[in-house]
């Protein structure tokens, strides 16, 4: 088996009606297929508008795990022995809403989803207003090829999350996000966008592994999502970063770079476990 493989980022603008969202979703997914990507990852919430940066909205957009989008995406996973990552949607579960990535093969099965862990609530990204906190765990996916996690946006903010997949065997760690700048909140800290693309390189490097994160982007409402989704590998090289406008990411990758950074460093075997024990109390 090679350790080189494709893996495509579909960056895009949503709109607020769902069927828009997912017909472009799915065209990405054939497009991706057509230029021999193996894997294809969606962005963040990619059914509908960010409606988050507002504390309440009139229209729910949330579906069920098992709804249209599982289907529709599976058929076109399977037609075109391509495996997705999709992104996240609003999922209902009996009264229960979560952020929840699905993971297909490229037989258009679904292997399973992951719900998001870490709920953002600040200005703009009033997520706890609409998330339970996800009760799934992190997951690996197989996918013949290679293992992979799918974290969601605020996730990415921590290195518990990175560091779990990575134990748990994953060469890829997806983050399907939705961040941009907001009208009116002046970022004095910094720059955001740096500080996003520098943390994940970090969880790269540190778990010997390839980072590969999906923006949206667009102008919605005081939103502007600034794109630039981006493949790092293992040793935190950034091998292809996107634009702000709408486009189709695919990057070669070779899984033997990570093993040999993975052999070389040496970060797993010199782990102190029973050091870190403060690390799971409140």
């Amino acid at each position: 088996m090679t350790s080189k493989i494709k893996i495509a980022l579909a960056q895009f603008a949503m709109t607020d009606e769902p069927k828009e969202n997912l017909d472009k979703a799915l065209t990405y997914i054939r497009r991706a297929a057509e230029r021999e990507a193996q894997v294809v990852c969606l962005p963040e919430l990619f059914r509908s508008p960010y409606f988050c940066v507002e504390e309440s909205c009139p229209r729910d957009y949330s579906e069920r795990l098992d709804g249209e989008t599982k289907t529709v995406i599976g058929e076109v996973a399977k037609s075109g022995k391509i495996a997705v990552i999709a992104g996240s949607i609003y999922e209902d579960c009996d009264n229960k809403k979560y952020n929840t990535a699905m993971v297909f093969n490229a037989k258009g099965e679904m292997l399973g989803a992951y719900r998001k862990t870490h709920i953002p609530h600040d200005p703009a990204f009033f997520e706890m207003n609409y998330f339970e906190p996800g009760d799934s765990g992190f997951k690996v996916f197989d996918l013949g090829f290679a293992k992979v996690a799918a974290l969601i946006c605020y996730d990415q903010w921590f290195p518990e999350a990175a560091r779990a997949c990575a134990l748990m065997g994953a060469d890829i760690i997806f983050y399907p996000t939705a961040i941009g700048n907001v009208n009116g909140i002046e970022p004095t800290e910094g720059n955001w966008q740096e500080a996003w693309e520098n943390v994940q390189r970090g969880h790269a490097i540190a778990n010997c592994l390839v980072v590969a994160a999906v923006n949206r982007v667009g102008i919605e409402g005081k939103s502007t999502f600034w794109g630039g989704s981006f493949v790092c590998n293992a040793f935190g090289k950034t091998l292809v970063r996107g634009g702000v406008a709408e486009e189709l990411i695919v990057q070669e990758i070779d899984l033997e770079h990570s093993r040999q950074v993975r052999e070389s460093w040496r970060f797993f075997p010199s782990r102190r476990p029973g050091a870190y024990k403060g690390l799971s109390s409140d």
